[in-house]
């Protein structure tokens, strides 16, 4: 059917992970799924920490932080990223448009590309850790569904800025209103659980989008694979550091009562 053809693009696009399958011809039949494969993802990372946790003896949050980060990286086969990596070296002092995107095109890794990768590694590895220490883990899972429902914002919104093909091309192509409205209900009605807290981070998600997009359209003239991996290591680092900051159960001050 076309609406699993859809579910298992998604997948073979935002993980490692094979599913068996024939997905669907259209990969704008993915967008839809997008906030769920996050919710995915977001679950079994948190199921690592948690897993961490059993082990008998003394707990070490930063070597499980660590091993959530890897996991992280290998499941979504680092692609996003690459993307931040590539977006970071085409601003680096760059005005033309084209140039820009030639240098993101351009697999080699610059200055700018580098201490990209290092500072979104570095504060992923440390929210993690505080996430962990505060028992509020349970974070992960909205936090990337609402990044990967910014890419769906993004691809339903704006142009494809390059000329010919390109990996985000055929998730432009096809995409409609209709992605974009069913992404967005998803993510509010996964954040609803969340409180307060949770509707603030999907507002919070949803403006940095619109400015990186607006930035997008003006830079570039639209969007592109790499920017699509940049927009979701933004949000999801952004919203990863929030989340850390009280040093709590965070949830437990959400207006819901709940305690993980």
């Amino acid at each position: 059917m076309k609406v699993f053809g859809g579910f298992i693009a998604a997948i073979r696009t935002l993980t490692i992970i094979g599913l068996p399958g024939d997905e669907s011809k259209e990969l704008s039949d993915s967008l839809s799924w997008f906030p769920i494969v996050g919710l995915g993802l977001g679950l079994v990372i948190y199921v690592i920490g948690l897993l961490w946790g059993l082990f008998p003896f003394e707990q070490w949050t930063g070597c499980a932080a660590l091993l959530m980060v890897v996991a992280e990286v290998w499941l979504t086969r680092g692609l996003h990223l690459d993307g931040l990596a590539d977006w970071a070296d085409s601003i680096g002092g760059f005005p033309d448009r084209e140039k820009r995107l030639a240098v993101m095109k351009d697999v080699s890794l610059g200055t700018f590309g580098v201490l990209a990768l290092i500072m979104a590694v570095l504060a992923k590895w440390l929210a993690f850790e505080r996430l962990l220490y505060s028992r509020s883990g349970i974070w992960l899972l909205l936090i990337f569904a609402l990044s990967r429902g910014a890419m769906v914002d993004l691809i339903t919104s704006l142009p494809y800025a390059r000329i010919g093909e390109g990996m985000g091309r055929p998730f432009v192509e096809g995409a409609s209103l209709k992605h974009r409205f069913t992404s967005l209900f998803l993510c509010l009605l996964f954040s609803i659980p969340f409180g307060p807290l949770g509707l603030a981070l999907f507002g919070l998600a949803w403006l940095m989008t619109w400015v990186f997009g607006t930035r997008c359209r003006r830079n570039f003239g639209g969007i592109t694979g790499d920017l699509l991996g940049t927009a979701n290591e933004m949000v999801e680092v952004s919203l990863l550091m929030i989340c850390a900051l009280p040093g709590k159960n965070v949830l437990y001050y959400t207006g819901w009562k709940w305690i993980f």
